[in-house]
């Protein structure tokens, strides 16, 4: 599964992407704020709340993320290390180990918002976030960014697939890293390039016609959620 947009009709996918962009930056202000065990394991019910409103699964949303979580998961266990003595101090894990919970909620309720809002939608609160030439140059900027990374990792797989059936594993980590390397930046700039004249042939423009964003009733409970958030990171 990889991060991108899933149809639907969960209860996120009929929210307006303004109130899920206010629920996120609501989730981080709490999550900076509260940096305890206490104040994680409660954060950690909104962000299982929010992957279940998008339809989805934590077990997806953490397998799509697989390449930081080994990373997340690794960090306490390496600071908690230790040689000779008693080879692990718990004190000196307990702090990553917080840093990691906390990006996994992070991740969790951004993977929500990818999963139930349409790239389009993204693009319009953004620019209705930020007007004028600002706002339309990040929202290009954003709608790029969420359809060109898919494609991206499906080339690298694609890359790594090709290699293993031609036996890469018996060659050295440097050159498997060399190969990975230079053949996906040759697909990148490949990709650049076909972008590029996409855009030429279809007349790109800054000012497209993008969907009318209108907040209703089913906003209510999830905006009431972004300014309890908030409250209870100020406090």
């Amino acid at each position: 599964m990889s991060l991108t947009y899933v149809p639907g009709d969960a209860y996120a996918h009929r929210l307006d992407p303004r109130t899920k962009l206010a629920v996120q930056a609501a989730f981080a202000v709490a999550a900076v704020a509260h940096t305890t065990p206490w104040g994680l394991a409660v954060l950690t019910l909104p962000a299982l709340g929010a992957v279940r409103a998008a339809g989805g699964s934590v077990a997806r949303t953490l397998w799509a993320y697989r390449a930081a979580v080994p990373f997340l998961v690794a960090a306490p266990l390496v600071e908690g290390f230790t040689w000779g003595g008693a080879w692990f101090v718990p004190a000196d894990a307990l702090s990553p180990a917080l840093a990691g919970w906390r990006a996994l909620l992070l991740l969790l309720v951004g993977g929500a918002y990818v999963r139930s809002t349409p790239i389009r939608e993204s693009r319009a609160a953004i620019q209705w976030l930020l007007p004028g030439r600002v706002g339309v140059v990040c929202g290009a900027g954003i709608g790029f960014l969420m359809r060109f990374l898919p494609v991206l990792r499906r080339d690298l797989a694609t890359i790594r697939s090709s290699m293993h059936a031609r036996l890469a594993a018996e060659r050295s980590l440097l050159d498997r890293i060399r190969l990975v390397g230079v053949t996906g930046l040759r697909r990148v700039f490949r990709r650049a390039d076909g972008v590029s004249l996409a855009l030429r042939a279809r007349c790109f423009a800054w000012n497209p016609t993008l969907p009318r964003l209108s907040a209703g009733r089913q906003d209510v409970p999830a905006l009431a959620l972004a300014i309890a958030l908030v409250a209870w990171g100020m406090v």
